[in-house]
């Protein structure tokens, strides 16, 4: 136990703490913003325009919620009020007795589309308005070259989509 830290460089301590800036204010300002204009919170944007975007609308529970990054338990109560608010119902997964799905409604889907808009602009606002073109490529190679090491398995990355608008 006897080796020494290295400490981050001025400049990574510098990039550094913006970067931890943004990824703590940013989920709540998205959920202010998804609250206020949609009545939904960004977790359950997230696990209605996922659905928006599934083969035949409808994903595996246990899926869902590693893509949502939520317990089981937490998405079921998101699924509850989703499924109250007639945007979700849950079915069982076909040839698996055990298992259970979330499906999109008709009302879900217009739901995703009557909120996506505003929920794009406003990432587009507080991410992309400011960075050039060549900002935004850097800032994906960037996150494409992180995301591996945080998400190894490719579980995570790529899943949520919530800021694409979904296509009819």
């Amino acid at each position: 136990m006897s080796e020494e830290t290295t400490w981050l460089t001025d400049e990574q301590a510098a990039a550094w703490r913006p970067l931890m800036a943004s990824i703590m204010l940013l989920p709540g300002v998205l959920d202010a913003q998804l609250q206020r204009d949609a009545g939904l919170t960004h977790a359950g944007y997230t696990v209605l325009a996922a659905l928006s975007e599934a083969p035949e609308r409808a994903i595996r529970l246990s899926v869902l919620a590693h893509g949502a990054s939520l317990s089981m338990s937490r998405l079921s109560h998101l699924v509850d009020r989703l499924e109250g608010a007639g945007w979700v119902e849950r079915r069982p997964v076909p040839g698996d007795g055990r298992s259970t799905m979330a499906v999109l409604t008709d009302a879900g889907w217009d739901k995703v589309v009557a909120t996506a808009p505003g929920h794009v602009e406003t990432v587009r606002s507080l991410v992309f308005s400011d960075l050039s073109a060549a900002q935004t490529r850097q800032l994906k190679a960037i996150f494409e070259t992180i995301a591996p090491r945080i998400d190894p398995e490719n579980r995570l990355t790529g899943w949520c989509s919530a800021s694409s608008a979904p296509e009819r």
